[in-house]
């Protein structure tokens, strides 16, 4: 028996990572997620096969510009312990590391992008628990139902 294929958002901003350089590189590992929520979704969540909404943030027009897909599970994310690393932690250690990644594999580019303004107006369909659009959250990767990723891959073609 197979698992259910899981849904994520997984935010990058464009001018680190973007989907156009996901497109490029074809799968690249999701490095540089320091937040232990974030991290426990690509340990005890993810699975090989889930769908990713792509999403940019910290843009001009932040939303959903494509999907991807989980590539491999989750292991040690290797810029911890690089002291030139933008992402090192010094208080992990190889024997027991603290962050995880998981490689995603690109899949597309939207024709159009989902913006943030365009979720929070539909906010009735996608539901109170759809973490994008609660005030505060800051989370990088996000839980998605198989009915929100239905509808916010909908609104890619608007009637």
């Amino acid at each position: 028996m197979t698992a259910r294929r899981r849904y994520w958002l997984m935010k990058s901003e464009p001018d680190t990572f973007s989907i156009d350089d996901l497109a490029r590189v074809r799968v690249e590992p999701w490095n540089g997620v320091r937040n232990y929520q974030a991290r426990n979704f690509m340990r005890d969540g993810m699975q090989v096969g889930d769908g990713v909404l792509f999403y940019h943030s910290s843009t001009d027009v932040p939303g959903v510009v494509g999907t991807a897909t989980i590539a491999s599970t989750a292991y040690p994310d290797p810029t911890q312990f690089d002291p030139k690393s933008d992402y090192h932690d010094p208080k992990s250690r190889r024997e027991e590391p603290r962050w995880l990644l998981v490689d995603v594999a690109f899949d597309r580019k939207l024709k159009r992008t989902v913006s943030l303004d365009e979720l929070k107006q539909h906010a009735d369909r996608l539901g109170e628990e759809f973490a994008l659009i609660r005030r505060g959250n800051r989370l990088s990767i996000l839980p998605v139902t198989a009915a929100q990723w239905k509808f916010i891959l909908s609104l890619e073609n608007p009637k």
